[in-house]
């Protein structure tokens, strides 16, 4: 099942549960508006070269539509419609005052120079600049993005509308970033864990983690939880697998990476097959890389007790299934990974206010707001006897159900 379709069957279960008008249900689910742009650029060879891009606007029913920008080679229409669907609710499931969208540019980032990026950044912004905004949609990095490439849309876009650092978030701090934005998404997986663990009378001290992916998420991830005492036996990236089960250093292995380009070569732990990753023995299993990688071939094997998503739709619905009857818990991408979108409302917040906060108190209305969010889901979970990922959707969809019916929509 692709993502788009998983993410609406997870939306029309959500909707069966709170039991929504069948018109509201469908005007919740169509997006506000789809764009599929042309980009095309000189390349430092002189040739032209042509890219699509997409920016998908789901819904603008709680405030200013948000979510990220990935240049990535898979970047299709159901990809970018699915993710900007997850915005809406992971939004709404965090309660900052925003809407949901996704963009993105089918691309591979890593066979383009820096010049050729900035160029095929400003075009892609040269296409979208009036449909994008500080109180209309307002992106962020993704998967082949970062603070560089918020930094080229701010002074494109500022080209047309003047100086407006709120209108992307992610941002470098020198241009209006905020601190402790690079480390959210990852810190937010933390704080979701230890609310999770709490449930059950546990922490995260002498639990064993193995994390799939050790990009910026997962990297954070895995060393703020060995920090809080957790022992992190395996992780992956693109270029292998590594396994200690005393415990990886974290520490070494992030300058390893940093200096390899890839965690390959590591000599704190032993190789071991990156398929096999997702069932290791562990108690808790983050997967932090690409969609669909827990599916019905390997959900059976997979011999943890608790799965934190920090990956956008990590797990398909026929896993779900074998994964529940098993008794394993899984907390849902939607509240696991909304560390990220989370700070990023506190960036526009302060870009808007024109004041700046220090970091500790980043993290800690961070931790204030995740701690939060999981309370809320499960409350939910007990209203609606479901599970959290149901608890999740059920939670987001019914705030934003809520604010479009308050708004003035009518059957």
């Amino acid at each position: 099942m692709n993502a788009l379709a998983a993410t609406s069957r997870n939306f029309k279960q959500s909707a069966k549960l709170l039991g929504l008008d069948s018109k509201l249900e469908k005007s919740l689910l169509i997006p506000f508006r789809e764009i599929k742009v042309e980009c095309t650029i000189p390349k430092d060879d002189g040739t032209l070269a042509s890219y699509v891009g997409f920016r998908v606007q789901h819904d603008n029913a709680r405030g200013p539509m948000k979510g990220g920008i990935r240049y990535h080679q898979e970047v299709d229409p159901d990809e970018v419609n699915a993710l900007a669907q997850l915005m809406t609710w992971k939004t709404a499931v965090a309660n900052i005052p925003y809407g949901g969208a996704k963009g993105g540019i089918g691309c591979s980032p890593g066979d383009l120079s820096k010049s050729e990026l900035e160029r095929l950044t400003r075009v892609f912004t040269q296409k979208i600049h009036d449909l994008i905004g500080i109180h209309t949609d307002v992106p962020a990095p993704d998967m082949g993005t970062n603070s560089q490439t918020m930094a080229w849309i701010l002074d494109e876009y500022s080209k047309f509308h003047g100086y407006s650092p709120a209108v992307v978030t992610g941002k470098p701090v020198d241009l209006g970033g905020s601190l402790g934005r690079d480390a959210a998404t990852g810190r937010g997986v933390l704080f979701a864990t230890e609310a999770l663990l709490a449930e059950h009378g546990k922490g995260i001290a002498g639990q064993r983690f193995v994390i799939q992916g050790f990009g910026n998420v997962g990297s954070w991830a895995a060393q703020l939880i060995r920090e809080a005492g957790g022992k992190v036996i395996a992780v992956s990236d693109v270029t292998g697998a590594i396994k200690n089960v005393n415990g990886l250093d974290i520490a070494q292995l992030m300058k390893h990476s940093s200096e390899n380009r890839g965690i390959k070569g590591f000599h704190g732990g032993d190789a071991i097959d990156p398929s096999a990753l997702l069932t290791e023995e562990c108690d808790v299993l983050i997967p932090a890389a690409l969609g669909g990688v827990i599916n019905k071939d390997n959900a059976n094997d997979i011999k943890a007790k608790y799965i934190i998503e920090a990956a956008n739709h990590p797990t398909d619905p026929e896993a779900d299934e074998i994964l529940s009857k098993k008794g394993v818990l899984i907390l849902p991408d939607i509240l696991a990974n909304s560390g990220g979108v989370t700070v990023s409302y506190f960036e526009w917040v302060q870009n808007i206010q024109g004041f700046m906060w220090d970091e500790e108190k980043v993290n800690a209305e961070l931790r204030t707001y995740m701690t939060r969010a999981f309370g809320d889901v499960k409350q939910m979970c007990r209203s609606h006897n479901c599970d959290l990922r149901m608890g999740a959707f059920t939670l987001g969809v019914n705030r934003v159900a809520r604010a479009t019916v308050l708004r003035g929509w009518e059957a």
